[in-house]
């Protein structure tokens, strides 16, 4: 399969850029009031649309007849041998400008490539790529790069078979770090009597001998003391060669976790990371460790100093943006986005394709993000977004976005769920006076 993968890939590749299905719809205002409503964007769009919807204007929707992209084939021949499961990774949109009500869209695409077999959390899969451009007239208006896993669920119907990997012992002295891990929090075991932290816990302190104890909870940030990189022997439920990290809490114990998202040849002794939950199935988290995403220079801040501020509220807007991700709002926005896909409605067929439950799409991301920046800068005009997932944002969890103005040209958005982080994102202004 895997060589008539790669030679259909080389096939399409040649093909270059060919027009795409008709729009069906011109940019409308009950679209655009059915999207807003659903992401609870404020945003006053007078006679124009909000950028990010640009993927939705070409949507198929539940049509019986539906048109094919540029990647069916490639889907299909995945989905008959076996990688049914589909979930989007990565999406990059460029908006020329904005939309005006009534315009007539016709968009092109061209495909992009497949990389695989990955071992991911899902299962082994491959990675499709594919590009889309839109034109209105013969004027672009925005392109897009969209990237999608198409995974082999696994065949409990979990993230991963249960007892694939180890399981930790809890016990007395252990229960409070899995419960914070279970909450999103690493905690660190600390002494009641004289207030030494300890690392791994134990029933008494090292240092006075008390046996009664509490804990901290840990900032995330911490520097690479040590590593090994693990070859020999297998280690079930991972796939050698992988970091094992000895990390520097800034907090002055050290702890032990995998390093993710990191080349071999990148690792570096004192490098800062940073804390991730990598959900491995549906009952076990892990405390992981990866590089840290941010520069350490001074950036702008989302908002001034509360020296600086002249009164309740900064012209800046909101620093935080919780969001609770309740069954209507995932269905909803699903819907508003014309993404029909049963893993973001249907929790019966989601968990049959390697979820615990339904998540948030990429376009409702991909909006969120957008919905932050607004309301943080409220007269910016976004030029373009870029969005890498990590873990699914599922029903019932709270989506935080939080982010950084780095210059009058980019802010940087994360997104937190309390797997960890759900989406990192780049948003490209046009530069403001």
């Amino acid at each position: 399969m895997h060589e008539r993968l790669m030679a259909l890939a080389e096939e399409l590749t040649a093909l270059g850029e060919r027009p795409a299905a008709p729009c069906a719809d011109p940019v409308n205002p009950a679209m655009i009031r059915n999207w807003t409503q659903a992401l609870g964007d404020r945003t006053r769009w007078a006679g124009t649309a909000p950028p990010t919807m640009i993927q939705v204007w070409s949507m198929p929707g539940l049509a019986r007849d539906k048109p094919g992209t540029v990647a069916d084939r490639i889907l299909t021949l995945l989905n008959e041998a076996g990688f049914t499961g589909v979930v989007a990774t990565n999406c990059e949109q460029t908006y020329d400008r904005y939309l005006r009500h009534g315009e007539e869209l016709r968009s092109t695409m061209r495909f992009g490539g497949v990389t695989g077999p990955k071992r991911t959390g899902l299962g082994e899969g491959y990675f499709v790529t594919w590009h889309q451009t839109w034109y209105a007239g013969d004027e672009r208006v925005a392109e897009m790069m969209f990237r999608v896993l198409k995974f082999r669920p696994r065949a409990t119907g979990g993230r991963a078979a249960k007892g694939r990997r180890f399981r930790p012992a809890i016990g007395p002295d252990t229960r409070f770090f899995w419960d914070g891990v279970r909450a999103g929090e690493l905690r660190i075991q600390r002494c009641a009597e004289c207030g030494r932290l300890r690392h791994p816990p134990g029933p008494m302190c090292p240092a006075c001998h008390a046996t009664k104890r509490d804990h901290v909870t840990a900032s995330g940030h911490g520097t690479l003391h040590s590593y090994v990189v693990h070859h020999h022997p297998p280690v079930p439920g991972l796939d050698p060669p992988f970091v094992v990290a000895l990390v520097d809490l800034e907090e002055g114990v050290r702890v032990v976790g995998n390093l993710l998202d990191c080349p071999l040849d990148q690792v570096r002794i004192g490098m800062p990371l940073e804390l991730v939950f990598q959900e491995v199935d549906d009952d076990l988290t892990l405390p992981q460790w990866r590089p840290a995403g941010s520069s350490p220079d001074p950036v702008t801040p989302l908002r001034p100093d509360a020296s600086e501020a002249s009164g309740a509220e900064s012209e800046a807007g909101p620093v935080e943006l919780s969001i609770e991700l309740t069954p209507t709002f995932v269905i909803a926005t699903a819907l508003a986005t014309r993404d029909f896909t049963p893993v973001h409605h249907d929790t019966a067929l989601a968990r049959a394709q390697g979820s615990k439950d339904i998540f948030l799409n990429i376009l409702t991301t991909m909006g969120l993000v957008q919905r932050y920046v607004l309301e943080l800068l409220p007269d910016a005009v976004i030029e373009g977004i870029s969005v890498r997932l990590g873990v699914p944002a599922y029903a019932g969890d709270t989506l935080t976005m939080t982010g950084r103005v780095v210059d009058d040209r980019t802010v940087e958005v994360r997104g937190a769920v309390s797997l960890g982080d759900h989406a990192i994102a780049t948003v490209r202004l046009k530069g403001r006076s």
